[in-house]
């Protein structure tokens, strides 16, 4: 229909592609557009306006490319043109999807909760993120000039080997960091016990180390390399924060075992730190070789609180003990004299 001049069909392929880029437009910006606009997040929103430009322009450089090929120019001008048409191409989306990046994480730092915002780890991935897009245009970039990347990605292999043989604990503490943060075993504010047996709140979770405040106000900084192969114990974890103390006494055998108990009970539900729900009970342990061995349970909503709540307990179970005449007995051994020696001689 155009006849047989090929610079008319190049340009009748090149306005179709226009035409086609322009319709693609239409429907993002229109249809789509309308259903993200009914959305609770604004991020579709900037996801659309951000490759509305990209994908005309695609559109506009595919047409120029084929229009390109169908004029059949000799080989060194249509090779430069087109990886001139290329590069234009791999800028323009390496563009939108670092835009779309910061997008993403100003959302998400929107979102104070959010562990990664609260851990600093956000800023971290943005950047990680960067790389690998600009690494990524750079290897789009070589490929649309037809260079071989075999040599440069061996080279990244052998630098990338020898800086992590010379970085290993750094980076294994890294690594131990990320997967704290995502595993999520404890977060800031926890009360948690080491395998050492020092026991501190969680102040920091850092990607190459944790700190710990102990109840002597020294702060434990320990690399998470080390803490993420080691047992930890989370007091604070679990359903509910709450935590729950023991507290053993003896009786002294011959004492009225329900006025022990309902003593007992009565210390713990006077105390005002001390949870109705689940509420205190009192058990009897065993017969112990000097004393009836009793158990008083009761929690308490933070186990920071552990060390000072089982001190006041044990003085109010003693005075309690003492005003309602409970016996508590010391260890005493009966001896048995079955002969006695000879007397002095003279």
């Amino acid at each position: 229909m155009i006849g047989p001049n090929i610079y008319l069909q190049a340009l009748v392929i090149a306005v179709a592609f226009v035409v086609l880029g322009k319709i693609a437009d239409w429907i993002l910006s229109r249809t789509i557009g309308q259903l993200a606009s009914r959305s609770k997040t604004d991020v579709d929103d900037h996801l659309i306006t951000l490759v509305h430009q990209p994908i005309f322009m695609s559109f506009v450089l595919i047409g120029l490319g084929l229009a390109t090929q169908r004029i059949d120019l000799p080989g060194p001008p249509t090779f430069i043109t087109l990886g001139i048409l290329k590069t234009i191409a791999v800028l323009i989306w390496y563009n939108m999807l670092r835009q779309l990046t910061d997008v993403l994480v100003q959302t998400a730092r929107r979102n104070r909760s959010n562990k990664l915002v609260q851990t600093g780890m956000l800023a971290l991935i943005q950047n990680v993120a960067k790389v690998i897009l600009f690494a990524l245009a750079i290897y789009f970039l070589f490929l649309a000039w037809d260079i071989d990347v075999t040599a440069w990605v061996a080279s990244a292999g052998i630098v990338g080997l020898a800086l992590s043989f010379a970085a290993k604990d750094t980076l294994s503490n890294l690594f131990a960091g990320v997967s704290i943060i995502m595993d999520a075993p404890y977060k800031t504010g926890d009360f948690i016990i080491l395998d050492t047996a020092e026991r501190g709140v969680v102040t920091h979770i850092g990607l190459r180390s944790t700190r710990i405040l102990t109840r002597d106000d020294v702060e434990i900084t320990i690399p998470n390399g080390i803490i993420g192969n080691s047992k930890i114990i989370n007091e604070a974890g679990g359903p509910s924060e709450k935590h729950r103390i023991r507290i053993s006494i003896g009786a002294a055998y011959g004492s009225d075992i329900d006025h022990v108990i309902a003593t007992l009970e009565k210390v713990a539900t006077d105390h005002d730190e001390i949870c109705s729900n689940p509420a205190p009970r009192v058990r009897f342990r065993q017969f112990g070789e000097s004393s009836l061995d009793f158990e008083l349970l009761c929690w308490i909503d933070k186990p920071v609180d552990r060390g000072r709540l089982h001190h006041e307990l044990g003085c109010n179970v003693y005075k309690a003990f003492a005003a309602a005449e409970i016996q508590i007995p010391f260890p005493q051994r009966d001896l048995h004299v079955r002969t006695m020696p000879d007397g002095p001689q003279a």
